[in-house]
Parts: C-alpha cells; sequence; structure tokens
C-alpha cells in the first residue's frame, strides 16, 4: 500500500532557478532545493513549494497569493533569492501578511536547510 502523501503544513516561497535570467550555473541551488524538499518528508513535515520565475513568465504577486490562498499555513519559509530583491521580498512578505496572517514567517539561509527555518516556527 502507497503511503498517502502528507498534508502541507508548510509553504516555501522561492525563486525557479532554472527561470532565474543571468549567467550562472542554477543546477547547485535546484540540488539544494530537492534537498531541502526531502528533509520535509524525512521529518514528516507536509510541504508544499511556490516558486516562482524572474524572467517574466510569471505573474508573481498572482502565483504568491494563489499559492497562500490554497489552504491554511503553520508557516511560510521565504527563500533567500526571494530576500535579495527588496521590493519582491517587501511584496512578498505583505502577500503573507494579507493572505496568511496566522502562518510564522521564516527565513533560511540555504536552500538545504529550509526545514531547519520552519521546523523553528512548527507547533
Amino acid at each position: 500500500m502507497e503511503t498517502p502523501p502528507l498534508a502541507p503544513r508548510v509553504l516555501v516561497i522561492g525563486l525557479d532557478p532554472y527561470r532565474v535570467p543571468g549567467p550562472w550555473d542554477p543546477a547547485p541551488v535546484a540540488a539544494g532545493i530537492e534537498e531541502g524538499r526531502a528533509r520535509f518528508a524525512e521529518h514528516g513535515v507536509g510541504a508544499e513549494f511556490c516558486l516562482v520565475g524572474l524572467d517574466g513568465s510569471d505573474d508573481v504577486p498572482a502565483v504568491v497569493t494563489a499559492a497562500l490562498s490554497s489552504r491554511l499555513w503553520e508557516c511560510v519559509v521565504v527563500g533567500g533569492g526571494v530576500r535579495g530583491d527588496l521590493a519582491l521580498f517587501e511584496q512578498v512578505v505583505n502577500l503573507v501578511r494579507r493572505h496568511a496572517p496566522d502562518a510564522a514567517i521564516a527565513f533560511n539561509s540555504t536552500p538545504a536547510d529550509t526545514f531547519d527555518a520552519a521546523a523553528r516556527w512548527l507547533a
């Protein structure tokens, strides 16, 4: 019998490394995101990842709002890539306040430690 997926309790908002313009290698960041995703499963905590592109392919406020509004969240983790763009960071934090006002807000230091950031705030 297959184990049912865990109910998401944590929303992770970050950048899709393959849709960030610039001359850089997205593979290490993508690997870190997958490592972070696996740690949630290892600890039995459901998480959903909302990864947005900065290449113009996403209406970032609409995508983030849809993710925030999809269910009640215990914690929202805002990734470092988002925090690196002050206007985007302010926008995301204000969207979290508006659409998930009861959720704790956490910040990771690397994609791989996203679970640790959330775990500081989970009951």
